[in-house]
């Protein structure tokens, strides 16, 4: 899919552009040029150790914000995919400067958008979050604002062939900011903080992120949100996989966090497809015929009423496979 092509990466440098990256040059030493583009000199400085131009030649690093129009429209000169990783993503911060998310999660939407469609970028793939389905904080509203602005992309494209999709999925295992290392790192101290007992989450790997995003820039129409089939674990059993020893206090849960993460509510249902391995809400209004959409993919229509939520999961990781998947994908010097 990508050998011999030109890619750019918004946030390249965050855990998923890490993983992106070693698994774009991985699966296609060909590729022309891969471009991380993100704001942050000294994370760009010390992945450009870990991925030299010498070794890998296709290999550029390209300051920038996403918030600069002309800064985002240069980077996209002769680029044909686009990842869109780029976002403000820590809740309470959001909360606490709450234009300066808008400025990066809406803005920063709407400036990819209108450079791509101004160059010559064939596909764009925008990731999203489980906090922008029914969202109760400001990170997941500006997320959902700009999950409908990456889908409505495809309505006023006009003759170009482009084609915006969304990827949704919940937190990343091991990435950065997310529960696992906290409680590693809370490990040592003997207290893990519980923000509420009944508290579920849905569990990704990097690699399971990495391959449901390359999934997308191959085989999207245009307007689709993807979410993945993915299983889901309670809080309380990851604090007993990773600290069995220590006690647990139950601290109460942060302004604007959920019980259950949710990615399709009951609302997506009637526009939500079963295509086996992922989930695919399609726009209200698409650009193509849904019965042609449907025969490609072999999709079934889900009920009306339908909900995905990690509370309601029909899958689950228990304790003993948390500790395995830790151990291989998060930190290999786990161990109890």
């Amino acid at each position: 899919m990508l050998s011999n092509k030109s890619i750019l990466i918004t946030g390249g440098t965050g855990s998923l552009g890490k993983a992106l990256t070693k698994s774009i040059l991985g699966r296609w030493p060909d590729i022309k040029r891969l471009v991380i583009f993100s704001r942050d000199e000294q994370k760009q400085f010390e992945m450009a150790q870990e991925f030299p131009v010498e070794k890998y030649p296709g290999i550029r690093f390209f300051i920038g914000d996403v918030r600069d129009y002309y800064r985002v429209r240069r980077a996209l000169k002769g680029i044909e995919y686009v990842i869109h990783a780029a976002a403000m993503k820590h809740v309470p911060i959001a909360e606490y400067n709450p234009m300066e998310c808008v400025k990066t999660n809406i803005i920063g939407a709407e400036n990819i958008i209108n450079a791509c469609l101004e160059t010559e970028v064939k596909k764009v793939v925008a990731l999203s979050t489980d906090k922008a389905a029914a969202p109760v904080n400001l990170y997941g509203a500006t997320k959902l604002a700009s999950d409908k602005l990456f889908v409505a992309a495809n309505n006023i494209k006009g003759w170009n062939p482009i084609k915006f999709s969304v990827v949704r999925y919940g937190n990343v295992m091991g990435s950065n900011g997310s529960v696992i290392p906290f409680f590693i790192k809370k490990r040592k101290e003997g207290v893990i903080p519980i923000t509420d007992d009944r508290m579920t989450r849905f569990n990704i790997t990097l690699e399971g992120g990495v391959d449901m995003v390359l999934h997308a820039l191959e085989n999207a129409w245009g307007g689709e949100i993807f979410v993945p089939k993915i299983p889901s674990y309670k809080i309380i059993d990851m604090a007993e996989a990773i600290a069995p020893e220590c006690k647990k206090e139950v601290v109460g849960i942060r302004p604007g966090e959920k019980i259950h993460e949710e990615m399709i509510t009951s609302s997506d249902s009637f526009y939500t497809y079963d295509l086996g391995k992922y989930y695919a809400i399609i726009p209200s209004t698409p650009m193509w015929k849904v019965a042609d959409f449907v025969s490609h993919f072999n999709a079934e229509k889900v009920e009306q009423g339908f909900k995905y939520n990690s509370g309601e999961n029909a899958e689950w990781v228990s304790v003993e496979e948390l500790r395995t998947l830790i151990k291989e994908h998060v930190d290999p010097t786990f161990e109890l």
